[in-house]
């Protein structure tokens, strides 16, 4: 059964209401929870965008009638598994398992260009920091070591112009981070010069308008 939250029609000047987005459970124990976060949706609130209202973190909250606790990020516009954890002692825990790499973590994009065979990209990223999620750190520090392998699953030409080709060409990626620095694989992947498509941030803007 979905929720409703208050909605303010600035049309007609009425309030009006709006269903929750029901997130998608994908596993659930005593200790955590894995959902299925859906593109475009932040994590929590951020200064990305102070006007939204829906957050994985609230939603799943009211949903399942409990508190909480992030272990780790997606991207807004990353689709894919999210886990959470139920308590703070699972938080803690799960937290050091992410920190010390016994959690792997692997995903699937779809970048511009051909990109061939395997590889590992070890470009150092300059923090960049999120004004509410990161208010605490330090403002100024030195680029970080960052480290992402990749692997091309598959590529494709499409016969229509892109840019100055006659054709585009695309390929499918797994990127493995080594590292968590924020938005690491948009960024590593830019820096390769094969942007993720639908990447608004760091990505080709008239790749993006093409899908």
């Amino acid at each position: 059964m979905s929720q409703h939250k208050p909605h303010f029609d600035s049309s007609s000047g009425e309030q009006t209401t709006v269903p929750s987005p029901i997130l998608q459970i994908l596993y659930r124990d005593e200790d955590i929870i894995a959902i299925n976060k859906p593109a475009g949706m932040l994590v929590h609130r951020s200064w990305l965008d102070k006007h939204e209202t829906r957050f994985v973190m609230q939603t799943l909250r009211d949903q399942i009638g409990q508190h909480v606790y992030t272990v780790h990020r997606l991207d807004r516009p990353t689709s894919g598994v999210l886990v959470l954890a139920l308590n703070q002692e699972s938080a803690r825990r799960l937290s050091r398992q992410f920190e010390q790499k016994q959690i792997e973590k692997s995903y699937l994009a779809v970048v511009r260009g051909f990109l061939s065979g395997q590889g590992k990209i070890d470009y150092p990223l300059k923090q960049q920091l999120d004004k509410i999620a990161d208010k605490f750190s330090q403002p100024e520090k030195a680029a970080q070591s960052a480290v992402t392998d990749y692997q091309t699953l598959a590529q494709i030409e499409m016969p229509y112009p892109a840019g100055r080709y006659a054709s585009a060409r695309y390929s499918l990626v797994k990127l493995l981070p080594q590292t968590g620095r924020k938005h690491q694989l948009r960024r590593h992947m830019k820096h390769l010069h094969h942007p993720i498509i639908g990447d608004s941030a760091y990505g080709d803007l008239r790749q993006n308008r093409t899908f």
